[in-house]
């Protein structure tokens, strides 16, 4: 195995067609997401949690930048009202749109969302995000999801997939003067291991 997946599952079915079905896809690879859009219709939707990450000005004035993936770093109230909506066939529902070369939120840009017959939610952390500090009823979008799948990957094979994926956009991405990381595309190939295990051991601390 020379990739990475971790994949995470949540069905909900009704027969009502106002009540939408809602699939959520947990993901390491990247390359897993992308396949599976190719296979979708007009009446099945995919949207990514990384829409509803706070803006980069919001995550450094918080201090929260290199908790940036983590539950505390996304707009948890907003998304779940969001995937809410979505479920409750509201005509027309929108969220933001995240850019992986600028590394943020693109402001004023938003996707549109008209009653899909199906929408896939991708994300790490949707099992995790809950609103609200009042015990023992706190409001999570995993309320909206009734049935789960879940595939593990071994650590190994993550830290290799996060090492190779940062070499690659080290060549390919990161030299685009407009890329958040344009400063590690002039790195050597020993720098740019020493960066990037040196931020997978904060990660993992």
């Amino acid at each position: 195995m020379n990739t990475t997946l971790l994949t995470k599952t949540a069905f909900i079915y009704s027969t009502n067609r106002m009540k939408k079905t809602l699939i959520v896809l947990f993901c390491w690879v990247g390359s897993f997401c992308a396949s599976a859009q190719q296979h979708l219709t007009e009446h099945v939707f995919l949207i990514t949690t990384d829409g509803f990450l706070y803006s980069t000005a919001v995550l450094e004035s918080r201090g929260l930048m290199k908790r940036k993936g983590f539950p505390e770093s996304y707009d948890r109230r907003r998304l779940v009202k969001f995937v809410a909506d979505v479920k409750s066939g509201e005509e027309e529902v929108t969220a933001p749109i995240y850019s992986h070369l600028i590394y943020d939120i693109i402001p004023d840009q938003a996707q549109t969302i008209r009653q899909p017959d199906i929408m896939i939610v991708e994300g790490l952390n949707v099992l995790q995000i809950g609103i609200g500090n009042v015990e023992p009823s706190p409001v999570f979008v995993s309320d909206y999801f009734d049935f789960s799948i879940y595939v593990d990957a071994d650590e190994e094979h993550i830290k290799r997939w996060y090492v190779e994926r940062f070499l690659t956009l080290r060549r390919t991405a990161f030299r685009d003067p407009v890329s958040y990381f344009h400063r590690y595309a002039s790195l050597s190939d020993a720098e740019a291991r020493q960066k990037v295990e040196a931020r997978m051991h904060e990660l993992s601390a």
